[in-house]
């Protein structure tokens, strides 16, 4: 007949299979967790109703949702982009490890849009490209190559941008100018001074102003502007020509009567 084990290497059996159940436990829990860490730094460019959206990794082994950053810079960097049917791209579906990554595959997609819309003459399109070149000027982690090429398209569309903002600058000059005559009108303390900045600033300002919306975007914007430039030119150089002209000299009077000769003695 077989013996019976004692209590106390039942104990002990039940002491190591505890401690067993407990190890591989332990180690299947720090294996989620650890897959979960890197899961949850991990990026996804994914295509969705025509725009490629980032996904970032869930705290789970598996999963992704829709990045919304906390940063509010980088909330307008990462939001969805609007392909405009352009939605055959490499880059669906694929996973990048760090936010650099992310940068560099993005920066494609907004350089495959904007260049296009650069090359255009119509103020809609150029706006829609300098709105991708401004999301593009927010990704840091770009190639030496890449930023060459943001640069480059900076200065393809560096003429535009100028121009909207003379023609803001314009804009709120106008606005100045009557404010400034509604103060000068006015009985306000203020009369005499915007009086006089009115009577000072009044004739640069349309001067500019005719000048900026003589301009266009067009190849024959020099000529326009040599024409709006003209009638003003022509004034300055007849006023610069009074300045500089000498004086007349009178001449002489043929019956005027000699002068007295002076007194030897």
């Amino acid at each position: 007949m077989d013996s019976q084990p004692s209590f106390g290497a039942r104990l002990l059996r039940a002491i190591r299979n505890l401690f067993v159940l407990t190890l591989i436990v332990g180690l299947g829990g720090a294996a989620v967790y650890a897959l979960s860490l890197v899961n949850a730094r991990t990026f996804v460019l994914e295509v969705q109703n025509g725009h490629l959206v980032v996904l970032k990794g869930k705290m789970m082994p598996v999963g992704a949702a829709q990045w919304a950053p906390s940063d509010p810079q980088l909330v307008d960097a990462y939001a969805p982009i609007d392909l405009e049917g352009n939605v055959s791209l490499t880059v669906n579906g694929q996973k990048f490890e760090d936010r650099d990554e992310l940068d560099r595959a993005l920066f494609q997609v907004l350089e495959m849009l904007a260049r296009p819309r650069l090359n255009s003459d119509l103020p809609k399109d150029l706006e829609r490209g300098l709105s991708l070149i401004r999301r593009a000027e927010k990704l840091h982690g770009l190639t030496d190559d890449q930023r060459s090429s943001l640069k480059k398209m900076q200065s393809d569309v560096a003429f535009f941008l100028a121009r909207m903002r003379l023609d803001d600058a314009r804009r709120q000059l106008e606005e100045a100018l009557v404010q400034l005559k509604l103060a000068a009108e006015s009985d306000s303390k203020s009369r005499g001074q915007a009086s006089l900045m009115l009577l000072a600033v009044e004739p640069q300002v349309k001067l500019l102003a005719t000048t900026l919306r003589a301009t266009n975007l067009t190849a024959d914007g020099a000529g326009t502007l040599g024409k709006a430039l003209e009638p003003q030119l022509q004034k300055l150089f007849e006023e610069l020509g009074k300045q500089v002209a000498p004086a007349p000299v009178a001449a002489p009077d043929p019956v005027a009567a000699p002068a007295p000769a002076a007194d030897a003695g």
